[in-house]
């Protein structure tokens, strides 16, 4: 099997869940797609020590990936839809750093859990402790002294994601978990060139007149190609033996990614009002019982699932080889199928037609094609396939940043070039 079939495979597993993320919003919607992602990466992996540990590695996954979920980027949205060439760079760049803030903690607390090993164990409160202490004070310096705001007069929490940040890659550098910063870098170049290239089609689809949820695509992209970030610096790379399993630890993870995220996503995500003005919205005469009918739908399903995710991990955990053919996809599609029915419920999709149109009426269609990928390709591989790459050297990733920026002024030009002022646009400056 190729091994662009696994990039594209993970890449398309967390543009999924962050297109879905995008119904339910913040760190818990966030965490969910994270999920999906590292399970991806493991799944295509097929590193039998990294499945002893998938429970746990995929809380770090989805930890990661959730920190980014408190900053504001609405507003900077809307400096992109300027016909004013700086407003609309400015727009276009910060949403490159907030997709790779997103990318950089996720793809580092990830990459940090992988490359655990009995010589190398991270110390994890020293970690949460700096990047705790070095958020509060760059947001503190950034917002309150000099005053750099970015998305006004919205949240600035960007400020205390980048100060984790900092605090996540000097822990990395310094403790010498090479590997695990690299895997930070690429799944933030990926996300931050996601995020600001979702936006540009998302504005050409505008301009076009073209209805549909061009957000939601906006979205897909900064998973998309945050995953594809990840997964590459995951398989050109060698990786030491992972550290022993914890069994305690394991079982924590379960409840934490198959209970607790879900959890906070149903109790966050829905609301009776919500339903309520869902139902009007479909000419559902009865509101009250529809909105009672989703909430019990919803609950139903978080059970099932639930339940499923811990028999499933209980029968299977003890077997290299069930792991291997069982386990680890049978989670990786309880949490997608899961979070997909949740966006279903919460849309209101069952009780309206089924169309194109709709942005969400495609993510059914791509999680079959997720497991016909698995099921006809994936699951015949059995063996890492990674190759090792040479190390980047200071040149490369600076061609690789200058590369970048040149990508943000085309797109810019092109922006500013195909459109009067659109609705929603504001300067900066």
């Amino acid at each position: 099997m190729s091994k662009k079939i696994n990039f594209i495979f993970v890449a398309v597993v967390l543009g999924l869940g962050w297109a879905m993320r995008g119904h339910f919003g913040h760190e818990w919607g966030a965490s969910w797609a994270g999920a999906m992602g590292a399970l991806a990466v493991l799944l295509v992996s097929k590193r039998i020590d990294w499945y002893r540990r998938a429970p746990s590695l995929t809380a770090l996954g989805a930890i990661g990936w959730a920190a980014g979920g408190m900053m504001s980027y609405g507003i900077v949205v809307g400096y992109c839809r300027s016909v004013s060439f700086v407003n609309s760079l400015y727009g276009y760049t910060m949403l490159a750093v907030i997709g790779g803030l997103y990318g950089f903690i996720g793809g580092g607390w990830f990459g940090l859990g992988l490359e655990s090993n009995e010589k190398n164990i991270p110390k994890w409160p020293n970690l949460i402790t700096e990047m705790l202490v070095g958020g509060f004070l760059v947001w503190g310096f950034l917002i309150y002294q000099m005053e750099w705001l970015m998305t006004p007069p919205r949240s600035e929490l960007w400020a205390g994601c980048m100060g984790a940040a900092i605090a996540l890659g000097w822990f990395l550098h310094r403790n010498n978990f090479k590997r695990a910063l690299r895997v930070a870098y690429y799944s933030a170049l990926g996300a931050g060139f996601g995020f600001a290239f979702g936006n540009f089609i998302q504005i050409l689809g505008n301009t076009a007149d073209i209805s549909y949820n061009w957000w939601n695509v906006m979205e897909f992209t900064l998973g998309f190609f945050g995953g594809l970030g990840m997964v590459y610096a995951v398989l050109t790379r060698e990786w030491p033996e992972s550290v022993k399993p914890s069994n305690a630890m394991n079982w924590i993870a379960i409840a934490f990614v198959f209970f607790f995220i879900p959890v906070s996503n149903y109790f966050n995500g829905f609301s009776r009002n919500y339903f309520i003005d869902l139902a009007e919205k479909l000419k559902i005469t009865d509101a009250e019982h529809f909105a009672n009918a989703q909430f019990l739908y919803g609950g139903i399903s978080l059970l099932i699932f639930t339940a499923l995710a811990i028999m499933i991990w209980n029968r299977c955990s003890s077997s290299d080889d069930k792991l291997v053919k069982y386990c680890i996809p049978s989670m990786l599609f309880i949490t997608t199928i899961q979070f997909n029915l949740f966006s279903y419920i919460k849309l209101g999709t069952f009780f309206r037609p089924f169309t194109p149109g709709h942005s969400e009426s495609l993510y059914i269609f791509i999680v079959v094609m997720i497991f016909s990928t698995w099921y006809f390709g994936l699951r015949k591989t059995f063996d890492f396939p990674g190759r090792s790459t040479g190390d980047e050297t200071w040149k490369r990733w600076g061609i690789i940043l200058i590369s970048f920026l040149i990508v943000l002024v085309i797109i810019t030009t092109i922006s500013v070039n195909i459109h009067i002022e659109l609705p929603g646009a504001h300067n900066r400056f």
